[in-house]
């Protein structure tokens, strides 16, 4: 394996290589030359397999090697010809999502939303009131977001495989997102053009006492899971250390969010749609109907804003909290075998889970001490002295070369080291890619 490491090195730090392999084939490794040219160099070494990443073509991917040792385990490498230490990138396990919470809130907003949706319904067909049918339409759209929400807890919870390889927990971004545009175009709009449609000719609801017990009755229905979806609000707030306001606005569940603006909306529509029947009642002015409707409509509008929003700023790439941040600096700018710090970022990759990168200048001095306090100095050292004694370098050039190799080994070890550390202080890392800084480019041959 070291005779591999070697040879794959040098031959993608002579020029501006990659290292590919082909779907066809997969246990045979390819250099491309960036002139559209590969060669094989399975003839050269047995000891590399090839690990898909990222498609680039339609017949090679891009970005992986894996090498197995004797142990059977495997660990993945990326290589970057334009430095002076290949780029190691740690596979973390799959983490298991807790979000039971967000779970339990879309159920019961479900199954209310059908509860409340047929009640609705039913007392629409007997009244023909038009804010009655903005509460029906509402209903529609806000069960309709319930099963795209509980699909997108669904698909988020999928393993990472090759053409995804850093998880489908995104997947509850793009289906609330769509949920968000859902209630934005069905509810919202579908509810305004309604009411401003019978602006002038609308007409007294009938059965007005049937509309009162329905509004009562999915009130107290949807009152009880805005209650639960609260519940999962302040859960997932005390899980990530924030408080209920910014966890609303800038929390990395969107789910319970969801559940419960939605929610908040329909209590608020059901008051608006009572108030309104109520004033028709009392002034005997049908207008207040189709008023309440497009109020109700406007309210659904801003909802659906909101969740657009905050979901299109998780799906662009947003950075983990400061707090998190900070500490991960803190603790690499006061470890000892690092120098300095370079172009640090991070990225929410799913609720709760982030991915973190950063270049660092390792202080070699303090790594090669690390490794001699592991390994002993003496044996070292009389390597050395005995390799001086003989008449020509052969001997002093093989120390030399084993002693290289053993400290590009030991920086490794402490590359896995400070991974390990990292995802200790904070535990919600899932993928962290510590890249040695080259400080001056290496020229190309």
């Amino acid at each position: 394996m070291r005779t591999s490491w070697r040879f794959l090195s040098r031959l993608l730090h002579s020029s501006k290589r990659t290292a590919v392999l082909n779907p066809s084939s997969p246990f045979n490794v390819f250099i491309n030359d960036n002139n559209g040219k590969f060669f094989s160099i399975l003839e050269h070494t047995n000891q590399f397999r090839g690990f898909c990443s990222v498609h680039c073509s339609k017949r090679f991917v891009l970005l992986g090697l894996v090498s197995f040792d004797n142990s059977g385990s495997n660990q993945h490498h990326k290589y970057s010809s334009n430095r002076n230490f290949f780029t190691r990138a740690k596979q973390v396990k799959k983490i298991e999502t807790t979000d039971e919470h967000s779970q339990r809130a879309v159920t019961t907003a479900l199954w209310g939303n059908f509860l409340v949706f047929s009640l609705k319904f039913g007392v629409w067909l007997g009244t023909s009131s038009h804010v009655m049918l903005a509460e029906v339409v509402h209903s529609v759209a806000d069960f309709a977001n319930q099963v795209l929400l509980a699909y997108g807890l669904s698909s988020s919870r999928r393993a990472p495989d090759a053409l995804h390889p850093y998880g489908y927990s995104k997947e509850r971004f793009v289906w609330s997102l769509i949920s968000a545009v859902g209630i934005f175009c069905l509810g919202s709009g579908a509810t305004i053009v309604n009411g401003i449609q019978h602006l002038w000719t609308a007409e007294a609801p009938e059965n007005m006492k049937y509309a009162a017990l329905v509004i009562c009755g999915s009130f107290i229905i949807e009152g009880a899971s805005l209650l639960v979806a609260i519940q999962a609000v302040k859960k997932g707030a005390a899980a990530e250390g924030m408080t209920i306001r910014d966890y609303i606005w800038r929390g990395h569940d969107p789910t319970s969010v969801a559940v419960m603006t939605e929610d908040g909306a329909a209590v608020t529509g059901l008051v608006i749609a009572g108030a309104s029947l109520i004033a028709v009642n009392v002034t005997g002015n049908a207008i207040y109907d189709p008023i309440g409707s497009i109020i109700v409509g406007n309210l659904l509008g801003m909802v659906a804003i909101f969740l657009i929003q905050r979901n299109r700023h998780a799906l662009i790439g947003r950075a983990m909290d400061d707090h998190d941040m900070e500490k991960i600096l803190h603790f690499l700018k006061n470890d000892p075998v690092v120098d300095a710090l370079y172009d640090c970022k991070s990225e929410v990759i799913g609720p709760g889970f982030f991915r973190f990168k950063a270049e660092i200048d390792f202080n070699g001095v303090m790594v090669v001490q690390n490794y001699l306090k592991r390994t002993g100095r003496e044996a070292w050292a009389k390597q050395f002295h005995e390799a001086a004694k003989e008449k020509d370098d052969t001997a002093l050039l093989k120390i030399m070369s084993n002693y290289g190799e053993e400290v590009v080994t030991a920086l490794g070890t402490e590359v896995d080291r400070l991974e390990k550390e990292i995802q200790d202080l904070v535990p919600g890392i899932r993928h962290v890619d510590i890249e040695a800084h080259n400080p001056v480019d290496v020229p190309s041959s």
